[in-house]
């Protein structure tokens, strides 16, 4: 049986596509490895009894939401002025999460938060990925993104994802610090 062209084409994307998704997938199971490995130490640390000798109930309880935020990895973001620490940073290899201290109260459309650190810092940076893509350097899943939870209209993290570079992070940071201060400020006129 022959193939058109087109249908050779087509065979070739769904071939490149599923390898696509068997790297990103293999990803995935690498972060969740590690992450056992670390829930292994830690209860191999804190406990007498081995998790596996431990006997597991029946009952099914609904799992709360783990998310990863190791504390060794921590960075503090302190207030420009008086070094005050004002949220943390949490970096993993596939995001970075800025938490806000619980103490400190910011609303999401304080200046300069959107039009400096939203869309001057990370917008640069996303408009820099898109033009990778369309040279080809990078896959559209790879572009800088990010989320902003609130609680009501009040910022309590910025989680950035797909960073890609070392020296984001370290923008990313100091930016965060530089643009929280500034809000700080400003909500203190």
């Amino acid at each position: 049986m022959k193939f058109s062209e087109e249908q050779v084409k087509e065979i070739v994307a769904l071939k490149e596509s599923l390898i696509e998704q068997i790297h990103k997938h293999q990803e995935g199971i690498e972060m969740l490895e590690k992450n056992i490995t670390v829930l292994d130490l830690f209860l191999k640390d804190s406990s007498f009894v081995k998790a596996s000798q431990l006997k597991m109930e029946k009952k099914i309880e609904p799992k709360p939401k783990i998310i990863e935020k190791p504390i060794e990895s921590s960075i503090p973001i302190k207030r420009v002025n008086d070094g005050k620490i004002i949220a943390n940073a949490f970096v993993t290899p596939d995001q970075v999460s800025i938490v806000l201290d619980n103490e400190i109260i910011i609303n999401a459309d304080t200046p300069p938060f959107k039009s400096f650190f939203l869309d001057r810092i990370i917008g640069e940076m996303k408009k820099k990925d898109v033009v990778e893509v369309e040279n080809g350097k990078i896959q559209k899943e790879s572009v800088i993104d990010y989320i902003v939870n609130k609680n009501g209209a009040d910022i309590r993290e910025i989680i950035i994802k797909n960073y890609r570079q070392k020296e984001r992070v370290n923008e990313l940071i100091s930016t965060a610090g530089w643009s929280l201060t500034r809000m700080l400020e400003n909500i203190n006129k």
